[in-house]
């Protein structure tokens, strides 16, 4: 199980006023590797901030900056990019992406490779020590980046960055064609309106999706006790989030841990069955309700 004061410096780090991703992702982290000493990778970001900063300081405008966009920030994007992506050589893992080293920030540190969501927050972090502001975009399936245009530039677009592909730049037209290519080919969990593809992400969403890819890939590996410590960071980010509940129920029946199993899934159908999709839900709720008569004859008997 994963240790309380990890699960309260991690809800603290998230919920403070302006959380650092950093530090949280860190935290995260220390679910794999307990022993780690997150002080050398924050000095290791201070240092590529502060290289960054030098740059950028430096910068002078692109001459073939794309219609609409901020010459000066296009400048400092490229920069930036060069930097992480030319010099450093931080590289999307396509080789094997599914390899949950690549959802923790030390180890896209030291092996300089990661995902999207990964890689991303390296990038907003790095730009953020370098005075330059860079936010998440919660894009469906590929998490995406966006350099705001400066304050007062009527006429300029800020800039989507795709931090997976060397820092490749994205038009909105060629966003909102992807979620449809991706739409009708049924990769989607759930459709998304196209109003809100682009939406920013905050802090706290970031985390939550980072938590979310690493439950995925630990249930793919069947490393189960691992999948249920990240669903307890999950519910520590949001904790109204039903399908958690469910989720870590279901997992703790998975590692023979019955009386919580129990415990969460007649808390999880107590609370959808009264919600908003609770007739959607009927057939789910009907499978939930057999674990429980299960779970209930499994406690009795340990009594």
């Amino acid at each position: 199980m994963i240790r309380q004061p990890l699960v309260d410096s991690f809800t603290q780090a998230v919920f403070s006023p302006d959380p650092d991703l950093a530090v949280a992702a860190l935290l995260i982290a220390q679910v794999e590797y307990p022993a780690l000493d997150a002080a050398p990778y924050i000095e290791q970001l201070d240092t590529l901030g502060r290289e960054a900063a030098r740059r950028l300081a430096t910068v002078s405008t692109a001459g073939d900056t794309p219609l609409r966009v901020s010459p000066s920030r296009y400048a400092q994007v490229m920069v930036l990019n060069d930097y992480l992506f030319g010099e450093l050589q931080f590289v999307g893992n396509e080789t094997q992406y599914d390899d949950p080293r690549n959802s923790f920030l030390n180890e896209v540190l030291d092996r300089r490779t990661g995902i999207p969501i990964t890689l991303a927050l390296l990038y907003i972090e790095v730009a953020r020590r370098a005075g330059l502001h860079v936010e998440g975009v919660n894009f469906p399936g590929h998490f995406l980046l966006r350099c705001p245009a400066e304050p007062g530039g009527a006429s300029a677009e800020g800039l989507i960055i795709d931090a997976f592909h060397a820092g490749a730049i994205l038009s909105e037209d060629d966003c909102r064609g992807l979620v449809r290519r991706r739409a009708e080919a049924g990769e989607d969990d759930e459709a998304v309106p196209e109003s809100q593809v682009l939406a920013q992400a905050t802090k706290p969403q970031i985390l939550a999706r980072l938590l979310v890819n690493l439950k995925r890939a630990y249930v793919r590996m069947h490393s189960f006790p691992q999948a249920r410590d990240m669903t307890e960071l999950l519910l520590a980010v949001r904790p109204s989030a039903l399908n958690e509940l469910r989720d870590r129920g279901l997992l703790a029946y998975h590692m023979k841990d019955f009386s919580a199993a129990l415990r969460d899934l007649q808390a999880y159908l107590q609370f959808s069955s009264t919600g908003p999709r609770h007739e959607e839900l009927q057939e789910e709720h009907d499978v939930i309700r057999e674990h429980i008569k299960a779970l209930q004859r499994r406690v009795a008997s340990l009594n």
